[in-house]
């Protein structure tokens, strides 16, 4: 069993910043990708945030400048700061450990941005 669990359950106001953190236990010890989703009410889940073993990193054209995504493989922990968080922002924020073909997700935490 795979489990990722999402830390920080924020309500910000805009222009605020907040860190989530995700961290992974169980039989895989290493993912090839990790990264952030994000699902808003009545919207379909978007990748965020995504950092490959190799350090490469890809982001969601709404959040560049924002957002950074950043790994910590021995503690199989994957972060992401948001910086000058708007309203538009608000979503839950989900986890996500890729191995290969095989995805496994965290169960979101909600973020709100509102003044």
């Amino acid at each position: 069993q795979v489990l990722l669990v999402e830390s920080v359950v924020g309500l910000v106001q805009p222009g605020g910043s907040l860190r989530l953190s995700c961290t992974a236990s169980g039989r895989v010890r290493f993912f090839n990708t990790m990264a952030w989703y994000r699902q808003a009410p009545g919207k379909q889940r978007e990748l965020v945030a995504a950092m490959s073993s190799d350090g490469t990193t890809n982001y969601e054209d709404s959040v560049k400048g924002r957002f950074a995504i950043s790994r910590d493989v021995s503690k199989n922990t994957v972060y992401l700061q948001m910086n000058s968080l708007k309203p538009e922002d608000t979503a839950v924020y989900y986890c996500l450990g890729r191995v290969i073909t095989s995805d496994y997700w965290g169960q979101g935490t909600q973020v709100t941005v509102s003044s």
